[in-house]
This record gives structure tokens, C-alpha cells and sequence, in this order.
């Protein structure tokens, strides 16, 4: 009788163990299949942006007797811009550390950080916007602007996401903890805080560095 019993325990354990195994197994696969589907969203995000860079390179010397680059960029300013933005993205490099380690409160300092170096470079490009506009250099002043202001304005559009995304996984983290489905998701939004940091590398060179000259 107590062997039954015992026989029965250890097919019960077993069968719990499989079960547990199943799931992480099951869930692993299922993280897998998200983060490869946002590599997708991100290669067409990419297709976009070197459309708009096509576009751009080929307008640079349409400026309809209107500024060019050369006098209106300046590039100390747009360098801190840069610098920002790369900090940002070591910031978002310790959040991940953080994940790995299990340290919410971590997790939730480096991911605040991250966000005010987001809004610090959102609102140093707003600011050069401003200042370009206030002195006749609107989208509207030649073809070149137009397409510099909608190249530069969609990298500062994905970003402001990015800072909303931060957001919303500040306040789940808070609310739910560090769950495989919140893990999942900051793997997610490293990626895409990453491609924008290298988006900008692009920017920043094509636009400003080869502008200036």
C-alpha cells in the first residue's frame, strides 16, 4: 500500500516536472517567434528609412536659392545631440543587464534614465526646428529643407515611441514585475532603441557631417 502510494507521488512529480518543462519550453518558443517577428517590423522600419535617405541625398542641392547646409547646421550642437542619444543607448545596454540579474528596482532607474535622454534629444531637435523655421528655413523653403525636415522629423517621431514605450513598460514592470512576457518586451524595445541610435549614426553623418562641408 505505502509503495502504491509512493509510486504514485513519484508519477505525479514526474508528470508535474514534464509539464513545467513543457511550458518554459512552450514559452521560450513563443518569445523566440516575437522577437523575430519585430526583427521583421524593424528591417521594414529600416526599408523606410533608406528611402528617405535616397530621397534626401538626391534633393541636398535643390535649395531654390534658399540656405544650404553649410550655413545652417551646426554641427557642436547636433554633436550633443549624438552624444545624448549614445549615452541613451548604454543606459538601455544596463537596463538589460539589470533583467538578467533580476533587479527590478534596477531595471526601473535605468529605463527612467533612458527616458529623460530621449526627451533631452527629442527636445534639442525640436528646438533646432524652431530655430531653422524662425529664420525662414521652413520645410516649405525648398526641396532640400522638405526633405531634410522629413527625414530628421521621422527619427525624432520614432524615438518620441520609443520614449512612450518606456513608459508603458515602466508602469507594467511596476505593476506586474519582471515577468518572461515584460522580459520579452524590453528585449524588444532594445532592439529598436539600438536601430535608432544607428540611424542616427547615419543621420548625423550624411546629413549634418557631409552638409556642413
Amino acid at each position: 500500500m505505502a509503495s502504491n502510494v509512493l509510486d504514485g507521488h513519484a508519477a505525479h512529480g514526474h508528470a508535474h516536472g514534464h509539464d513545467h518543462a513543457h511550458d518554459h519550453a512552450h514559452h521560450h518558443d513563443v518569445a523566440d517567434t516575437k522577437v523575430f517577428g519585430f526583427w521583421v517590423y524593424l528591417m521594414s522600419d529600416l526599408i523606410i528609412f533608406a528611402s528617405l535617405f535616397a530621397t534626401f541625398c538626391v534633393l541636398r542641392g535643390a535649395t531654390a536659392g534658399g540656405p544650404t547646409g553649410k550655413e545652417l547646421f551646426d554641427l557642436s550642437y547636433v554633436a550633443i545631440e549624438t552624444g545624448i542619444l549614445l549615452v541613451s543607448s548604454i543606459t538601455y545596454g544596463m537596463v538589460m543587464i539589470s533583467v538578467q540579474n533580476g533587479r527590478k528596482d534596477h531595471v526601473m532607474l535605468w529605463l527612467g534614465i533612458t527616458l529623460l535622454l530621449g526627451a533631452a534629444f527629442v527636445g534639442m531637435e525640436i528646438n533646432e526646428f524652431h530655430h531653422l523655421i524662425a529664420e525662414g528655413a521652413g520645410p516649405n523653403r525648398s526641396a532640400f529643407l522638405s526633405s531634410f525636415f522629413l527625414l530628421v522629423g521621422t527619427h525624432g517621431l520614432h524615438v518620441a515611441s520609443g520614449m512612450l514605450w518606456i513608459i508603458v513598460m515602466m508602469w507594467q514592470i511596476g505593476a506586474k514585475g519582471l515577468t518572461p512576457t515584460q522580459t520579452t518586451r524590453l528585449s524588444c524595445l532594445s532592439l529598436f532603441w539600438h536601430f535608432l541610435d544607428v540611424v542616427w549614426i547615419g543621420v548625423f553623418t550624411v546629413v549634418y557631417l557631409l552638409g556642413a562641408m
